[in-house]
């Protein structure tokens, strides 16, 4: 058994979030939550393995985790980390893009690039294993302009998805920058660079997204009072969810007023995952 779970520990980065995606669906049916023993057992899977992994996959204790885990975490964390994306945060706390302290330069492409439905561009894509399960990732020579998970769907449906937003590109195979920016997300080596696509509108939502930081989450409401239009929320929530680039540009720290997790567009599994391995991260490291 140890020799299979130290292959197990090997295999990719997505075997995590398949774990933990089992991990949540375990706990969310156990109310009074579950010590570590029995819930390793229920993932067929030895306490001291299971602490190992979840240990050096978002920095705390599997128990610890569980509190992140549980169903009311988008409510806790609008009250204690919520960001109003307010003149002072644009000045002076972002204006870049961090992934775990990943550092991000992105363009936007012109609206008529947008309106001609990727015509003329070549994007490149491939498959890739990521902490949340595997994702596509696509991109032009300019810079990613799509991530997007297949967890809550299998691959054929996640490509048609994206690739129906770009209908006039031509789609090729990935190549060497591909890997590179790939590396750069899901490895947190080097930099990446994004390249928005989308209607003047959704852009401005995209970039008020890319100022929330990893371990803060702001509101539909905030975002549309950041871009100047406080009275088109629901428009915001239809630019939030069509996002193309996952991860990312950060539509899972956006969440409804009242704390609820809202929708997102690869499954609230996801965001729950991703928003629980950010607010772990952000405590853990604030503890150093």
């Amino acid at each position: 058994m140890q020799k299979l779970e130290k292959m197990q520990m090997t295999q990719d980065t997505s075997y995590s979030y398949r774990v933990i995606e089992r991990a949540i669906q375990l706990i969310d049916a156990a109310p009074q939550g579950m010590d570590l023993t029995t819930l390793a057992r229920a993932l067929d899977m030895s306490p001291s393995h299971f602490q190992k992994l979840f240990s050096k996959w978002v920095g705390v204790s599997p128990k610890a985790y569980q509190q992140y885990l549980a169903l009311d975490l988008s409510k806790q964390m609008l009250r204690n980390h919520h960001t109003t994306l307010d003149t002072a945060l644009n000045a002076g706390l972002s204006g870049t893009a961090r992934l775990y302290d990943l550092f991000l330069k992105w363009e936007a492409m012109t609206p008529g690039t947008y309106a001609a439905g990727g015509l003329g561009l070549d994007i490149y894509h491939g498959w890739y294993d990521s902490p949340f399960g595997q994702a596509l990732l696509m991109a032009t020579d300019r810079g990613i302009c799509g991530l997007a998970f297949a967890s809550d769907a299998d691959q054929s449906d996640t490509w048609d998805d994206m690739a129906a937003r770009w209908p006039e590109a031509r789609f090729q195979p990935k190549n060497q920058q591909l890997d590179e920016w790939a590396a750069a997300i899901f490895n947190l080596r080097g930099t990446a660079r994004l390249s928005l696509m989308g209607a003047p509108f959704q852009i401005k939502v995209w970039q008020a997204l890319l100022d929330i930081k990893s371990g803060y989450v702001t509101t539909y409401s905030d975002i549309a009072q950041a871009i100047g239009h406080p009275k088109a929320v629901r428009a915001v929530g239809t630019a939030v969810g069509r996002n193309p680039i996952g991860l990312l540009i950060p539509c899972h720290r956006a969440l409804r007023k009242d704390g609820s997790l809202g929708g997102y567009h690869w499954g609230l599994a996801v965001k729950r995952a991703i928003l629980a391995h950010e607010s772990a991260r952000r405590d853990a490291a604030a503890d150093i």
